[in-house]
C-alpha cells in the first residue's frame, strides 16, 4: 500500500511539473513574439517557479491520490496568468500589444468558470482546487491592477490588494476566518472585478471612461468587503455575548 501511495503521489507532483514547464513554453513564446525584456521573463519565471513549489507542497499535505481534471483546467489558468504577469512586468519597459494582453486574460476570466463546473460534474471537488482556484483568482486581480494604476494611479491597487488585506487582518482579528454564508452577490462581484479590470486596460474607452469602470470595480468591492465584514462582527458579537451567558449560568448553577 505503501509503494502504491508513493507512486500516485510521484504522478500528481509530475502534473505539477508539467504545469511549470507549459509556462516556460509559454513565455518562450510570448518572448519571441514581442521581445520580452529581463523584467517580463524574471516575473514570468518567478512565478512558474513559486507556482509549481507552493501547489507541490498543497498536495504533498493534502495527500491526493489523483490532480484531477479541474485542478489541471485551474493549472492551465494558472499559466495564462502567468504569462499576463509576464507583460505586466514587461509593461514598465515597454507597453505590450493590446491584443495579446487581452486574449490572455480574457482566455485567463473564460476559465475561471470551467474548473467548478468541471469538479461538480465529475464529483471531484476538493479544499486544495476550491484554494487553488481562489488564489490563482486573487493574484490575476492584482496583477491588472497594477497593470491599470499606471494609466490611472495608485489607488487602483486597492482592488487588487484588498483581498490579501482581509487575510493579513484576519490573523489580527480570528473572527475574519469565520466561514461565510453563500452569496450570489459575493460571487457576480468577484467575477466583475476581472473584466473590469480589463475593459480598463485594454484602453477601449476615454481616460474617463476608463477611469469610471475602474472606480466601479473598486466601489463594488468595498461594498462586497464591507457587508461581509459586518456579517462578520455581527456574527461573532452574538456568539461572544451567546458564550458569556452560557458561562455565567454555569457559574451560577
Amino acid at each position: 500500500m505503501a509503494l502504491n501511495n508513493t507512486y500516485d503521489a510521484r504522478l500528481v507532483q509530475q502534473e505539477t511539473a508539467l504545469g511549470a514547464g507549459v509556462q516556460v513554453l509559454l513565455l518562450a513564446l510570448i518572448g519571441t513574439a514581442i521581445g520580452m525584456g529581463p523584467a517580463g521573463w524574471l516575473t514570468g519565471l518567478a512565478f512558474a517557479v513559486a507556482t509549481w513549489a507552493v501547489l507541490s507542497r498543497a498536495l504533498h499535505r493534502s495527500r491526493l491520490r489523483s490532480f484531477g481534471a479541474a485542478n489541471r483546467v485551474t493549472l492551465g489558468r494558472a499559466t495564462l496568468v502567468g504569462g499576463v504577469t509576464a507583460l505586466v512586468a514587461d509593461s514598465f519597459q515597454s507597453s505590450p500589444p493590446v491584443s495579446l494582453f487581452v486574449g490572455l486574460t480574457a482566455v485567463a476570466l473564460i476559465l475561471d468558470g470551467v474548473d467548478g463546473k468541471v469538479a461538480r460534474r465529475t464529483g471531484t471537488s476538493t479544499a486544495l482546487g476550491a484554494r487553488f482556484d481562489m488564489e490563482v483568482d486573487a493574484f490575476l486581480i492584482l496583477v491588472l491592477s497594477v497593470y491599470v494604476s499606471m494609466e490611472q494611479g495608485p489607488w487602483v491597487l486597492l482592488i487588487g490588494g484588498m483581498r490579501y488585506v482581509f487575510v493579513a487582518a484576519a490573523r489580527v482579528w480570528p473572527w475574519l476566518t469565520a466561514a461565510l454564508p453563500p452569496s450570489t452577490a459575493r460571487k457576480t462581484v468577484a467575477a466583475l472585478q476581472g473584466v473590469l479590470l480589463l475593459v480598463a486596460g485594454a484602453d477601449l474607452l476615454p481616460y474617463a471612461g476608463n477611469f469610471g469602470v475602474a472606480a466601479l470595480a473598486l466601489g463594488l468591492l468595498v461594498w462586497s468587503f464591507g457587508r461581509d465584514v459586518l456579517w462578520l462582527y455581527r456574527t461573532s458579537r452574538v456568539e461572544e455575548t451567546a458564550s458569556r451567558r452560557q458561562v455565567r449560568e454555569l457559574v451560577a448553577s
